[in-house]
Formats: structure tokens, sequence, C-alpha cells
């Protein structure tokens, strides 16, 4: 049970679950209400899968982006802590022992131990900013993830999300096909909110309706706009 606890910590430290699910979420939600929208104007199935494919292609290359600069940029501040405690080391290395020392103090070590088990540690220069940094500063150089990691998965999970609202659109058009698109995509949300809340402990009952009614509400509202908007210029 630890085990599994610390590696789904560590996958929410990451970013990695974020990355899945505003990937997977986006993908079906903006991409049935962008054909939806469309087909509501009165446009040919022909145009609705062009807007689709679009959607999906500008989608996931925009959340491959955002991903791949918000882990980097993550990864760069880390790095320039590194280098700023590193050049600390040789001026006030006393001082960075006294900060860990209270700190270990602080979670309930006795202040003798925390003293002497912070000078042990300082002995190796790579050890004691590996424990600095996570236990003073709160950061750890495991925990950041990798930048092609993030924005390879959100450009997949966004491209699968985003299928599911196309795929009526390749065997027809018309009413059937909104219907369809609109019921395909709310039952794949069901399916992500469900996981969104066994994953956090949540009844899942609840996270798949909330899921459910996000999809339906949003594709109501993009229909209502495409409709009003196709009346006014035809």
């Amino acid at each position: 049970m630890s085990k599994q606890l610390k590696k789904r910590a560590t996958l929410v430290q990451r970013g990695g679950v974020r990355a899945a699910v505003l990937g997977v979420n986006d993908g079906l939600v903006s991409t049935v209400c962008l054909v939806v929208g469309i087909a509501a104007t009165g446009a040919p199935a022909s145009t609705v899968l062009v807007a689709g494919w679009a959607g999906l292609l500008a989608g996931a290359i925009s959340m491959a982006a955002g991903e791949w600069i918000s882990v980097k940029a993550q990864v760069e501040l880390f790095e320039g802590v590194l280098n700023d405690l590193r050049a600390s080391m040789s001026q006030e290395k006393d001082h960075l022992i006294h900060s860990l020392a209270h700190t270990l103090a602080s979670g309930g070590m006795e202040i003798k131990t925390a003293h002497q088990a912070s000078k042990d540690i300082a002995r190796n220069d790579d050890d004691f900013i590996s424990i600095y940094t996570s236990q003073v500063i709160g950061m750890n150089k495991d925990e950041l993830g990798s930048p092609w990691r993030a924005a390879s998965s959100s450009f997949v999970l966004f491209a699968l999300g985003a299928l599911v609202p196309i795929l009526p659109w390749l065997v027809g058009g018309g009413t059937l096909a909104i219907v369809s698109s609109v019921i395909a995509t709310s039952l794949a949300g069901l399916l992500v909110g469900g996981f969104i809340a066994r994953s956090s402990g949540k009844n899942i009952a609840y996270g798949a309706v909330r899921q459910l009614l996000i999809i339906i509400g949003s594709s109501l509202v993009t229909y209502a706009v495409g409709y009003i908007f196709g009346v006014a210029v035809f």
C-alpha cells in the first residue's frame, strides 16, 4: 500500500495525472463543441469533418506546447535554485546546516539529533543539496517530470479525446451525427469523470455525472450559438 501511495503522490506532483486529465477532457469537450456548433449552422458533413480534424490537430499541438513550456520552466527554475544553493555552500554552509537542522526539528526530531544529522548529511555536498531542497525549500528533482514526456502524452491524449466526437461524422451527417457525437462524447466523459473520481478517492458516480453535465451543457450552448449564427447568416 505504501508503494502505491508513493507512486500516486509522485504522479500527482509531476503533473502526469493533471496532463492526462486535461488532455483527454479538453479533447472531448472542445471538439464536441466545435463540431456541434458548426453543424448547427447547417454546414455539410464534409465541412464539419474538416473543422473537427483541424480542431484536433490545433488543440493537440497547443496542449503539447503548453505542457512542454510549463514543465520546462519548472525544471529550469529548479536548476536555478540548485545553482544558487551550490554558490551559497562555499560561504554560508554553516547557516544552511542550521536551517536544515531547524526544519528537521520542526518535524518532530530532537534538536540535538537534528543538528548532528544535518552535520552528517553535510559531509557530502550532493546529499546535502538534495535533502536541503526537499526538506527546507520543498522541491524534489525526481518529482519534476520530463517536458517531452508531458508534451507527447498531452498530444496523444488530446487527440484520442478529440477523435471520439469526430467518429460519427465519418459515417454520416445531419441530426443523427450530431446526436451520435454528443452521446459518444458523453459516454467517454462518464469514463473520464469516473476515473478521476476513483483516482482521487471521491464518489465515482458523482465524478461521472459531473463530467456528463459539463459535456451536455457545453454542447447545448454551442449548438444554440451555432444555430443562431446560421440563421442570421443564411
